[in-house]
């Protein structure tokens, strides 16, 4: 139990310690699943062990970090620290992230080169082991497309509050010029850069970063509104593609039940269990088509009770299949 204690304390150590604005206390018992008081405990007994730690007012409340950070006595990484940062690392390479692989790369010599010799030496034989026994399985389908410089461009304006020119070789005029608002960006399938035409007023679209040329940073004011957020405008559809909103039913009958009760449709999904042991699936959400392509992999034991645009799409996708497949 001692030790577990002392693991803990240097647990919130590290959060003070990693924050440039400082916990409040509030926050501190949030982080560590505690009580407030149990709070006020640990902080004081980590006063005590690191006394560099200061105490800064804001407004009503106060907030406490260690601005000089952790002795690298105490930031050894784990085994499995290091273990998960290479397996992240692989499978964006793998996954044709190579910008981001490379990153995280980086980053693992950085950890390694700021670590005690001591402990290099101790975590290499098992690190090695683990690398060994644990492999990166790809799924079949579309490899992200990462070029550098587009992504460094996108990043730029974005940290810039400024707006982006290219060439888009997509939608319904490809090859023309664009000056656009950045968003965000979404990672997934394909990656794309969340963003708004300028003098356009169709709010927020998608843009595959694999058909942005000759990208620019213009300079020019940008930012997003205040109110957006990313994750929100993310959650709203199945996948990637924004269009229509609809209120999704889904029944999962009990041969599918407990794959639905391990499964995620969508963030802000309801389950509601049913008599014959069966499942209903509802959320709010738009992308019919991915949701469509999906459900078939769920064969008999998923039926779309609503909306009939998800039914209509089904049909659709069959539709296409059949002709393509079926010799009459």
């Amino acid at each position: 139990m001692r030790h577990e204690k002392g693991a803990r304390l240097l647990e919130l150590a590290r959060m003070m310690a990693a924050s440039a604005e400082g916990l409040t206390l509030d926050e501190m018992a949030e982080r560590m699943g505690v009580g407030r008081r149990t709070a006020e405990r640990m902080r004081d007994a980590v006063a005590d062990l690191f006394p560099a730690m200061e105490e800064v007012e804001e407004g009503v409340s106060k907030r406490f970090r260690i601005p000089s950070g952790l002795d690298g006595l105490f930031q050894a990484p784990t085994v499995e620290e290091m273990t998960a940062l290479s397996a992240a690392a692989e499978s964006m390479d793998r996954q044709g992230s190579a910008a981001r692989a490379a990153a995280l790369r980086s980053l693992e010599q950085k950890v390694l080169s700021a670590t005690r010799a001591a402990a290099r030496r101790r975590l290499a034989p098992d690190l090695e082991a683990l690398l060994q026994a644990e492999a990166v399985a790809v799924q079949a389908g579309p490899r992200p497309f990462e070029d550098e410089r587009v992504l460094a461009a996108v990043r730029e304006a974005l940290k810039a509050l400024s707006t982006l020119r290219f060439r888009y070789e997509g939608g319904s005029a490809p090859g023309r010029t664009r000056e656009v608002t950045p968003y965000g960006i979404l990672f997934g399938r394909s990656n794309y850069l969340v963003a708004e035409e300028l003098d356009a007023g169709t709010g927020p679209r998608n843009w595959r970063l694999d058909r942005i040329q000759e990208v620019e940073i213009t300079g020019r004011p940008g930012g997003k509104p205040e109110e957006f957020s990313l994750q929100a405008y993310a959650d709203e559809s199945f996948g990637i593609y924004q269009d229509d909103i609809h209120d999704v039913v889904l029944r999962i009958l009990p041969h599918g039940a407990d794959d639905a009760r391990r499964w995620r449709f969508h963030a802000r999904q309801k389950l509601e269990e049913l008599p014959d042991g069966g499942v209903i699936v509802r959320f709010r959400s738009s992308g019919m088509r991915e949701l469509a392509w999906h459900l078939f992999t769920w064969q008999d034991k998923a039926e779309v009770v609503a909306p009939q645009a998800l039914k209509d799409m089904l049909r659709s996708e069959l539709d296409v299949a059949m002709r393509t497949h079926v010799r009459i």
